[in-house]
């Protein structure tokens, strides 16, 4: 079984390296790594598309926002499975992707997820962990949700349902999990591991953002079906205060 990993890229030479690294050095080898640059200036895509010792599929040019380059990746994708690491990210360890396939192989299951750790620039300190428990129907109703860096999905199911909304610009990813998970019931597994360190800091995150990524958010609820969705909003934000302790 083949996994594709796709990285969205703009403007990061001082970390990318690291995200390269990571995929490479993965147990697991039978790996598609597919890197979307928008036209990074600051270095990022000399670095790429230099002679840097990483196999990688790469595309450089202006997109239309993350979500875009996300979706060019996807259909850059010839994996059985769709994993997307951002380009700040890396994964926990070198045998998560073995794991992973593992759980696809042995397993009837169109995704798996696992557990997120925010950590600082350096991937030295924790910020705060993400523990995402056991999914089950009816969930996302109550603001469950798991990581997106921890998502895995077969590709046949993107081609099924459909890629990331574009009409969004910071919740498409969590649009796209509830459109799999509870409109479609796409079937999943929890792996109860920590599969990507994350860089603290992302664009939702920015103070600037909040209010715009709670309007996407009932969007979202809306366009699948989430009833109550205010209270789901709420639920969704005050579920993350236990990950700082």
């Amino acid at each position: 079984m083949k996994l594709s990993i796709i990285t969205v890229v703009y403007n990061n030479v001082n970390f990318i390296e690291s995200n390269l690294n990571s995929v490479h050095n993965q147990s697991f080898r039978d790996i598609q790594h597919i890197v979307i640059d928008g036209g990074s200036t600051d270095g990022t895509a000399e670095y790429l598309k230099s002679n840097h010792g990483f196999p990688i599929h790469l595309v450089s040019e202006p997109d239309n926002g993350i979500y875009d380059a996300m979706n060019k990746g996807i259909r850059l994708a010839d994996g059985e499975i769709v994993g997307i690491l951002n380009s700040d990210d890396i994964y926990a360890a070198d045998n998560i992707l073995e794991k992973i396939i593992t759980i696809f192989d042995n397993y009837n299951s169109e995704s798996v997820y696992g557990d997120l750790e925010y950590v600082d620039k350096s991937l030295k300190k924790t910020v705060r962990t993400w523990r995402s428990g056991k999914y089950r129907i009816g969930i996302m109703q109550e603001g469950w949700m798991p990581p997106h860096p921890t998502f895995f999905v077969k590709r046949s199911i993107y081609e099924k349902y459909g890629y990331f909304d574009t009409n969004y610009k910071i919740s498409a990813d969590y649009e796209l999990m509830l459109r799999f998970l509870h409109t479609n019931n796409v079937s999943t597994y929890y792996l109860p591991e920590v599969f990507v360190k994350m860089r603290s800091g992302g664009r939702s995150y920015k103070p600037g953002n909040y209010l715009k990524k709670y309007q996407e958010d009932l969007r979202a609820m809306a366009k699948n079906n989430i009833r109550n969705s205010l209270t789901t909003l709420l639920r969704k934000n005050l579920s993350k205060i236990p990950q700082f302790f």
